[in-house]
């Protein structure tokens, strides 16, 4: 038997389990399953072509190529599709390429009230050159390649969400708008405003970050805010054997700083603060003139970086070496996404939607110590912002072991037409 026969197989067995699973379950749902089987192979196509573009946080060429593609695929859909670049509003951190990735806006208009946001991001942690090492494969039920989770999946999975919607001709939404970006993993310099105007403008937000690992299937209203802090030492130079005394040590000031900081962290509140980077000298004879060090930044409460940076910039003020010099950068590279009323009541109705399955699906209202955009998109938002509407997979941001699992395939897009249609028709609740 072929692989696609095995995939087509291994897919009408879903459907046949479920109708096992579920045989009261109304006729809409049977709908939506036997569609959602119907769209497994297409949706592995998709995740091929996705991988096979290369398309690092600072590869503009293939930031450009992939968005190309994105915008083409959600245009067949019936999308308006616009294409927008980062404007005079970039957040330049230490990291931000000069011309980010541009976002990718489909717009699709029905014929009910409630709007929708779905995010995703198109742009990954690998340089130019690494597809080579990880490229698209499948072995058993893991579809291995690189950014296959994290986020390309999820992009293919909105694409797919929305054919089932479309084969069912369902419109009761009033706007399902679609938002990836291409600077996700550099924190959104560039589109961070975006998100946070759109995710004001709609009734709920759906982003699609992968959902779980392989023993865990969840959802997240919940997730990290992430800082950076960096401490720059200016002192001067002067040889190490012939005159040191002259000299003023950038080093041992860096030193005194990081060591005067390291207390910072308050696990029980969820604030971790972790000194990760160091630099300092020239030459090994020569005293330092200059140092730098770096730390990580993770938060539950937006409050709590503010709290960081004027402890730092307190704390700065006392000098090992007075004639040194000492300043701090502090970056808000994400907010935190703070569950709600609103998010747990959303959250409780996605967990309802999955036992029409047979299955069982976490709702995690802590966070676990990763950033995510729909942080952005909660933060003028009253209403519901849900995290992890993508397949479960494992090995994000590694060389050679990133996958999804494909048995989340149909589960997982199940879950997302029938939140989507829940939402639209104001069954939600």
């Amino acid at each position: 038997m072929s692989k696609l026969n095995q995939i087509l197989g291994i897919g009408m067995l879903w459907v046949i389990s479920l109708c096992w699973i579920t045989p009261a379950a109304a006729q809409p749902m049977t709908e939506v399953q036997a569609l959602v089987a119907k769209e497994r192979v297409p949706m592995l196509d998709s995740m091929k072509a996705l991988v096979e573009i290369e398309s690092g946080s600072s590869d503009r060429e293939g930031l450009d190529r992939i968005a190309a593609l994105i915008g083409q695929r959600l245009q067949a859909l019936g999308g308006k599709v616009e294409f927008i670049e980062a404007g005079a509003d970039i957040y330049r951190m230490f990291d931000t390429p000069d011309k980010p990735g541009k976002t990718v806006r489909a717009t699709f208009n029905g014929k009910g009230k409630h709007k929708i946001l779905l995010l995703a991001h198109m742009d990954t942690v690998y340089p130019r050159g690494m597809l080579a090492q990880q490229p698209f494969r499948i072995d058993g039920d893991r579809a291995f390649g690189l950014g296959i989770a994290d986020d390309k999946q999820g992009i293919a999975l909105i694409f797919h969400t929305i054919a089932v919607l479309n084969a069912m001709n369902f419109r009761d939404y009033g706007t399902l708008t679609v938002l990836i970006n291409g600077d996700e993993e550099i924190s959104s310099p560039g589109s961070r405003h975006l998100i946070t105007k759109m995710g004001a403008e709609h009734d709920a937000v759906l982003s699609f970050e992968g959902g779980g690992g392989p023993t865990v299937d969840q959802i997240r209203l919940a997730t990290s805010g992430i800082g950076a802090a960096t401490i720059n030492v200016r002192g001067r130079a002067s040889h190490a054997g012939a005159a040191p005394e002259r000299g003023v040590n950038a080093l041992y000031e860096l030193a005194h700083q990081v060591m005067q900081a390291r207390d910072l962290s308050k696990p029980e509140v969820g604030t971790h603060v972790n000194w990760t980077l160091a630099r300092a000298g020239v030459v090994r004879n020569m005293i330092p003139p200059g140092a730098q060090a770096q730390a990580d930044i993770r938060v539950d409460i937006v409050a709590d970086l503010d709290g960081i940076e004027n402890t730092l910039r307190e704390r700065i003020k006392n000098k090992l070496l007075p004639e040194s010099e000492v300043k701090l950068e502090f970056e808000r590279r994400r907010p935190p996404l703070q569950a709600t009323d609103a998010s747990r009541a959303l959250g409780a109705h996605a967990a309802k939607i999955y036992t029409e399955l047979g299955q069982k699906l976490i709702v995690r209202d802590r966070p676990t110590g990763g950033g995510t955009d729909a942080a952005f998109a909660a933060l003028s938002q009253k209403s519901p912002v849900l995290e992890g509407f993508g397949l479960r997979g494992f090995g994000a941001h590694t060389t050679d072991a990133e996958y999804v699992l494909l048995g989340s395939i149909e589960p997982r897009m199940y879950l997302a037409v029938r939140m989507i249609m829940d939402i639209a028709q104001d069954k939600a609740k």
